[in-house]
């Protein structure tokens, strides 16, 4: 099919979408991407536009470059200013002061000011957020300086504010009760037209203060199957293509009108266990069940690189909290099965281990949200049943797990997990490992240390005392087990072979279409 025909296709596809049509011949439902203009810049992503919030999909206007925060990821993985232009914590860490860019200016021609920063911000720690998680007083504007007052030190404000949901909003962006209605940034592209759950139309804003984009339009169109985005890749209806399978990876890397580019992200695969439960509440029998697992095999297969064995939880693109020194996590079947016997396990007659009348025979949830996670959920059930231990796969909805961790029935659960949403790791850190655990995170582990060691890391910010705080932590998560590492995380992306400029950022912050340009 031609990029025109398929332009067309697009375009029926999304009026028999908004008429309530359920899905096109071939499985795409959609709404028209600009196609037929080679102009414009195609975007194909399986995220969707779930609403207008910030807290919602504000991650996608964040990326797109529309919308921006105070702080952000640059290349070199360091937070740093944005929309800010310093910071500033008094003696006693509880009042910071953030001095806000000169001359920016909303798509709407209003001028930014500390009071409509403010403004934004406390709309964002007043709703649901990570910025709740942050022990703020209060938000102000003090000249063109936003004063923030916290109850207790906070080294990771910083970082919390480059987070999706407080972006800067225009105030024509509300209505009356202070629901977002439309997306008024300060990015280098202006949202012209929202369809959710599908499509956003951007083109260039002249006086984003960092310059012009050089590429005028931009169509971004959803498309939840891995398969459809990997034809659009392949046909060339997409520009750009985010979120690849490997599969897919290793078909368009033979297409010379395609560039795939590959990157490790900092999110790890990884088990979930009930510590509560009697095959996991000693530290043997988990450092057993990970020394059955062959996690080279399993990224060989179903990740399609070995590289992507997780040797400890953080991989290497988290510097901070990656050390190369640590004992990795080896692959030793028969270590295992002398561990589960020191433990009190023994075989029974089928082979499956059991101990005071109980069988290890455990369920393991998990969703298909994420493709690779049941493929991954068969390779443990055959590796485990080699020293004993039954695994039965439930595959669901991904609500199942933080149901089964807040009503205590879940034993086990394979779930993706990611130390960017907030650009510090620390912050899912100590949400997953700190006291009471969480839905993604530890179930009814306790462990002192590790608590002082997060308590101490909130508020540290001398960056010798943070890294040696981190190991610590990182040595104790290794040791331990309360999660069992699998498997790191690549994210593939497509694009035009005329595209140049083109890179992929680990922390998943920014797409950098400011950056790119058509070959001349």
């Amino acid at each position: 099919m031609t990029r025109a025909l398929l332009a067309r296709f697009y375009t029926l596809a999304g009026i028999l979408a908004v008429a309530g049509a359920v899905e096109t011949t071939g499985g795409i439902t959609g709404v028209a991407m600009a196609g037929a203009n080679d102009d414009v810049l195609d975007i194909a992503s399986p995220l969707e536009i779930s609403g207008l919030d910030p807290a919602k999909s504000g991650y996608l206007f964040s990326r797109m470059q529309a919308a921006e925060t105070l702080f952000t990821v640059n290349r070199e993985s360091q937070i740093v200013p944005m929309l800010a232009t310093d910071s500033q914590a008094s003696e006693d860490g509880l009042r910071w002061e953030i001095s806000l860019r000169d001359d920016v200016t909303f798509h709407d021609g209003t001028p930014m000011t500390a009071e409509i920063v403010a403004a934004d911000l406390n709309r964002a720690f007043e709703r649901p957020g990570v910025l709740r998680q942050a022990p703020i007083t209060g938000i102000s504007a003090s000249g063109n300086d936003i004063v923030i007052t916290l109850s207790e030190p906070f080294a990771m404000l910083p970082a919390f504010l480059a987070h999706y949901s407080t972006i800067i909003l225009a105030p024509g962006s509300f209505d009356d009760a202070g629901e977002v209605q439309t997306i008024i940034g300060t990015g280098a592209y202006r949202v012209d037209a929202v369809v959710p759950p599908l499509r956003i139309e951007l083109s260039a804003f002249d006086k984003w203060w960092n310059g012009r984009a050089q590429i005028e339009k931009v169509s971004y169109l959803a498309v939840s199957r891995g398969e459809t985005r990997a034809m659009m890749a392949q046909s060339g209806d997409a520009d750009l293509v985010l979120s690849l399978l490997p599969v897919a990876v290793t078909q368009l890397k033979g297409n010379p009108d395609v560039n795939v580019t590959v990157a490790t992200v900092p999110r790890t695969r990884l088990l979930k266990l009930n510590l509560a439960q009697p095959f996991f509440d000693e530290t043997v029998e988990r450092q057993a069940l990970s020394l059955a697992i062959n996690r080279k095999a399993i990224a060989g297969v179903v990740m399609r690189n070995t590289d992507l064995a997780a040797s400890q939880m953080f991989p290497p693109e988290i510097r901070d909290w990656y050390d190369a020194n640590m004992p990795v996590l080896d692959f030793d079947p028969q270590k295992a099965r002398e561990l589960l016997a020191a433990a009190g396990w023994v075989a029974g007659s089928d082979g499956i281990l059991e101990k005071d009348g109980k069988r290890f025979d455990v369920t393991v949830r998990t969703y298909a949200s994420w493709p690779d996670l049941p493929l991954i959920a068969t390779a443990l059930q055959s590796q485990l049943r080699d020293v004993g231990i039954g695994l039965e796969i439930s595959v669901g909805s991904y609500t199942e797990i933080p149901a089964g961790h807040a009503d205590g029935t879940l034993e086990a659960a394979l779930v993706t997990r990611s130390f960017s949403m907030v650009p510090d790791p620390l912050a899912t850190v100590m949400e997953d490992y700190g006291p009471g655990g969480a839905d993604w995170g530890a179930m009814n582990w306790h462990n002192a240390e590790a608590e002082d060691l997060i308590a101490d890391l909130r508020k540290t910010t001398d960056g010798d005392a943070r890294a040696q705080m981190q190991k610590k932590l990182a040595d104790i998560l290794q040791a331990e087990l309360p999660t069992i590492p699998l498997v790191w995380s690549e994210l593939a992306m497509a694009s035009n072979a005329r595209l140049e400029n083109v890179r992929i950022d680990p922390y998943e912050q920014n797409y950098y279409l400011a950056d790119l340009r058509w070959a001349r």
